[in-house]
């Protein structure tokens, strides 16, 4: 392991099976699968050739997103559980763009699983993954979907329903930065543009709509987890701006509070890209092992864990069998709308561009 990964702030060690630890709200998992006593295992196994430079086993460090702890806390198990040698998984997770910027410094990350494309594109600029990742596995990489929806407390006492409520006098509203968050990018994105959407493409009533809701802002969190943190422990604002996934565990998880899920009219689809860093993988000797880890993400398992943790599967059949928890919406995809995610970081995202124009500064 490189000094860049052993001293990164981010990451904390076990070697206890199972176990999770949560430090400044980035939880790390390391699951090890083990094997009796056995013969060596053949050339072609993953675990067994990727550990040649580790007689004790093999690592892969995935970096993800704020939200997605759950679900590769139980996927991992199964992976390494797959193994025919010593796997160690260990996660770190954080807001989505920072994580990204990790990586392009220096983080060793063997994969990275973000929620938005240009957090990967950053790392092919940086000559950390192919530029092809997109066609490395199927749907352009991309194993689970979801929205944005809104949580708001028991009986709604705002009766918030839709984004243009957020915009009225008195309304508290908790969000992460779009300019550390991917989450939060799409929450400003799916207000944008319900607002072009209901105002028939006309750019200046959606910005004066979006800059009300921006005005009601009580706190802008790191991440979107921590987000969570501050609507429910610290008990801030009315609302919180958050994705579906996030919403239905908290509010399951959380079921003494009584919240409530508000499914907005129209909102933006959010896709979760996954990339293997081959920079770092083929320097380790844990490609294939990593092309493995992210492969199984299509696999039926995988997929229905990600359907139990409300996240919307790409498999038509393991969508369609747990259906009945995934209310219809009406969404749009950011890049039909605002083109590129180049562009839709330069027109909104960038210092001194729209998200900072509309921002009120408490």
């Amino acid at each position: 392991m490189t000094n860049a990964t052993q001293n990164h702030p981010l990451i904390t060690r076990t070697q206890s099976k199972g176990k999770i630890f949560a430090l400044a709200g980035i939880s790390v998992m390391a699951v090890a699968s083990l094997t009796a006593c056995q013969k060596a295992p053949p050339k072609n196994d993953i675990a067994a050739s990727a550990s040649a430079a580790n007689g004790n086993g093999v690592s892969l460090l995935n970096v993800s997103y704020d939200v997605s702890r759950d679900l590769y806390k139980e996927y991992n198990p199964i992976f390494t559980g797959q193994q025919k040698q010593a796997v160690t998984i260990q996660q770190s997770h954080g807001g989505s763009s920072k994580q990204a910027l990790s990586v392009a410094n220096g983080l060793k990350a063997d994969v990275v699983t973000m929620n938005q494309t240009s957090d990967v594109e950053l790392l092919v600029k940086k000559g950390l993954v192919d530029k092809n990742w997109q066609q490395a596995f199927p749907n352009n990489a991309v194993p689970y979907t979801s929205t944005m929806v809104l949580l708001v407390r028991n009986n709604n006492p705002k009766q918030i329903k839709d984004w243009d409520d957020l915009a009225k006098p008195g309304v508290s509203i908790v969000i992460a930065n779009p300019k550390t968050s991917g989450t939060a990018r799409y929450g400003f994105l799916g207000a944008y543009g319900y607002g072009l959407h209901h105002f028939n493409n006309d750019e200046a009533k959606t910005k004066t709509l979006v800059k009300q809701i921006l005005s009601n802002v009580a706190v802008y969190d790191s991440g979107a987890r921590a987000a969570t943190t501050s609507f429910l422990q610290r008990e801030i604002g009315d609302v919180l701006i958050t994705t579906e996934n996030e919403a239905q565990i908290t509010k399951k998880e959380f079921a003494d509070k009584q919240l409530q899920i508000v499914y907005p009219s129209y909102s933006v689809k959010i896709n979760n890209p996954v990339a293997v860093v081959n920079a770092v993988t083929e320097q380790k000797g844990t490609t294939e092992l990593a092309k493995a880890y992210l492969k199984g993400l299509w696999d039926t398992p995988a997929q229905e864990i990600m359907a139990k943790n409300y996240l919307r599967p790409v498999d038509a059949a393991t969508l369609a069998k747990y259906q009945s928890q995934f209310p219809a919406i009406a969404t749009f995809e950011p890049n039909q709308v605002f083109g590129s995610w180049d562009e839709i970081m330069s027109k909104f995202f960038k210092d001194g561009a729209i998200f900072d124009q509309l921002a009120v500064k408490k």
